[in-house]
């Protein structure tokens, strides 16, 4: 679990909820006239901008990944595979058939080789799978982000019909109040729902998506040299490369004079 965006918004909401409780009571914070335009405006333009399959996958797959963590970094991915080229090693691609991986991407790789699929039969269907698998991503992170753009958008609509319904109302001094508050949430409510929730999944998807890529490229990778019988020792010096330059040398590259 990614604790950091757990805990992220739920200290946003913590420190919203002070600030209003501080001044008054929940109650005056809450209108339905508001998260009609809000919720409804930004679902409505989202709806537009994007394809029905893209919505079916896009936000199921990016609510997810902004919450979870992927199951082994890169760091630890190397270790794996120089693990597996060990036992295949040892015992040929039918060794392969007990080992037992966490991340499920590796696991299918794994199923290939054990299975004696040729080399470009693994290297074809992981890359597919490793791009359609990007594309889901890509596609969750530039909803929230279209959500966290019209949210803000459609609580200026929001202000502006509370506004004139308030002047159309000047008569009756006892509707001037709820259309003013109506006008006012609809701005806070905006807000929220762009800078505290939409947005920063927007940019966390994006950051999942750099590493994701980085991972189940690495494995292609390495599942490759496994399958073409490639030592151990140069599965993971080759492998290295896609760490940080610290984290090389922590396994025994040189550093540089």
């Amino acid at each position: 679990m990614d604790i950091m965006t757990t805990v992220g918004l739920l200290a946003g909401l913590a420190v919203v909820t002070t600030m209003v409780l501080l001044g008054g009571d929940l109650h005056m914070f809450i209108s339905e006239h508001a998260m009609i335009i809000i919720f409804g405006g930004s679902a409505a333009a989202t709806m537009i901008r994007f394809p029905l399959s893209a919505l079916a996958h896009g936000i199921p797959l990016g609510m997810k990944f902004a919450f979870t963590m992927s199951r082994l970094s890169a760091h630890d991915l190397v270790d794996e595979l120089a693990r597996i080229a060990e036992i295949a090693r040892k015992q040929g691609p039918v060794g392969l058939e007990k080992v037992e991986t966490d991340e499920p991407f590796l696991a299918k790789g794994i199923r290939y080789v054990a299975d004696g699929y040729d080399l470009d039969f693994i290297r074809d269907n992981l890359e597919r799978d490793r791009d359609n698998f990007l594309m889901h991503l890509n596609e969750g992170s530039k909803i929230y982000r279209a959500v966290g753009d019209c949210a803000p958008a459609f609580g200026m609509i929001g202000t502006l019909i509370g506004m004139v319904q308030m002047f159309s109302n000047m008569s009756d001094p006892s509707k001037l109040g709820p259309f003013m508050a109506t006008a006012l949430l609809a701005t806070l409510y905006g807000a929220l729902v762009a800078n505290l929730l939409c947005l920063p999944i927007a940019d966390k998807l994006h950051g999942k998506l750099i590493d994701e890529e980085t991972n189940r490229t690495l494995i292609i990778d390495g599942i490759l040299m496994i399958r073409d019988s490639k030592s151990p020792t140069l599965v993971r010096e080759m492998l290295l490369a896609y760490l940080p330059e610290k984290h090389r040398h922590a396994e025994g590259e040189p550093v540089p004079a």
